[in-house]
């Protein structure tokens, strides 16, 4: 798949651009703050509908404009599909499927397949829990989009849950509420189960390609790894050894001792199926009900889970040399991609990589190691401030990036 035509209305700095490409390596060359990294912005946000730059939608539009509009062709084999995309400053966003009637902009997602490799990048081994869940969860949803689906199921109950545990610690939390509360336990446990279930199968997925892609990369000294951390797992492997002593004494038998609760393995999530995970996040709530009235918050779920990123023996984050994070992130985005090629290879269509002023922060050894990885890709679109840093091997078109457009003259 690649993407032959882009066409923005009052998106960012753009009051109109239109933006032909072509299958291969195209460059687009500019001075820094001129736009180029805008164009990348948008065909992201098709694939993903989230920014890599900002959280909410309001920069995207051009200042002073109620509406943005991202237009875009693509191409796979001998089919072509028309995507448009209106962002709204007052309104839900819409989205047309080859100029359709207007559907849901999340009804777009998953035809539109993107890599985007960016600065911003850093963030997954520097940054908190955070931006490494939206790693994991963006992914997800562009191989499987009905998980799109899944995450704001499991966000509009959190923030229901949460509202019910805030009131609590005002002081006006009744028996009624308890009961609600028992109820809101369910939805979710279910809603939070099947994310989790989908997370550590994309874990599974991605382990042995952030390996390789890292050795791609480096000179192969350190191993890279990424290890899950779930809240699900803390509570239940803290709350195991009294849980399981009181349920066994209560029936009669003999009391599972300190001693044979330690011993015991930790239970592996990744072998559950959705409805054993939901029968877990139930025990683990009645574990942390008391702590959860407490603080007013949600302590246990997705949203408090960690992907934690290991290098060698050692955690990235804290422990990688500059040089060495800057490997890791890429490996990660190298990773999606090879995920993306499995799937493409079951039907499904290689991603579109997108490196965004990438190789101005990559010394020349990794600048040309990446560049030789991605060059044989369908289509890679790449930007840079000079041309001098692109290395030789990404040969290909050159496109010239002026204030408000491109310069068709210099468009080659």
């Amino acid at each position: 798949m690649y993407l032959e035509k882009l066409s923005l209305t009052d998106f960012r700095s753009y009051a109109q651009v239109d933006l032909a490409l072509e299958p291969g390596v195209t460059v687009l060359v500019g001075s820094n703050g001129i736009g180029k990294t805008n164009l990348m912005e948008a065909i992201g946000y098709l694939a993903t509908l989230n920014s890599h730059r900002v959280s909410t939608d309001a920069p995207l539009l051009r200042f002073g404009a109620e509406r943005a509009m991202i237009r875009a062709k693509l191409v796979r084999g001998e089919q072509s599909t028309v995507l448009e995309l209106e962002i709204n400053a007052a309104r839900a966003n819409r989205g047309r499927i080859n100029r359709s009637n207007p559907v849901r902009a999340r009804d777009l997602l998953g035809i539109c397949q993107t890599v985007l490799f960016a600065p911003e990048d850093l963030a997954l081994v520097k940054g908190d829990p955070s931006s490494r869940r939206r790693f994991l969860d963006e992914l997800l949803v562009s191989l499987m989009p009905r998980h799109a689906a899944t995450r704001s199921d499991y966000d509009r109950v959190l923030k229901q849950r949460n509202a019910l545990l805030k009131s609590a610690r005002a002081g006006k939390f009744s028996a009624g509420h308890e009961a609600t509360l028992d109820v809101w336990d369910q939805h979710m446990a279910r809603a939070g189960a099947e994310l989790l279930h989908a997370r550590l199968e994309l874990v599974d997925r991605l382990q042995p390609h952030l390996k390789n892609a890292y050795a791609q990369l480096t000179d192969g000294s350190k191993e890279a790894a990424a290890v899950y951390r779930s809240t699900l797992q803390d509570i239940l492997d803290d709350d195991g050894a009294g849980a399981s002593s009181g349920a066994r004494a209560a029936d009669g038998a003999a009391a599972v001792t300190d001693a044979d609760a330690a011993a015991a393995p930790a239970e592996d999530l990744r072998l559950l199926s959705v409805e054993q995970l939901t029968d877990r996040y139930i025990q683990a709530f009645v574990a942390a009900r008391r702590k959860e009235l407490e603080r007013g918050i949600s302590l246990v779920g997705p949203h408090r889970d960690e992907l934690e990123l290991v290098l060698g023996s050692a955690p990235a984050k804290g422990y990688a040399s500059h040089g060495e994070t800057w490997s890791m992130c890429l490996s990660l985005r190298l990773a999606s991609y090879y995920v993306m090629l499995d799937d493409a290879r079951t039907g499904g269509s290689p991603p579109i990589l997108i490196l965004d002023d990438v190789f101005a922060e990559l010394d020349v050894q990794r600048r040309r190691k990446l560049a030789a990885i991605v060059s044989g890709a369908e289509q890679v679109l790449v930007t840079a401030a000079v041309e001098d840093d692109i290395p030789a091997e990404l040969t290909g078109r050159r496109v010239k990036v002026i204030p408000g457009g491109i310069d068709e003259q210099d468009n080659r």
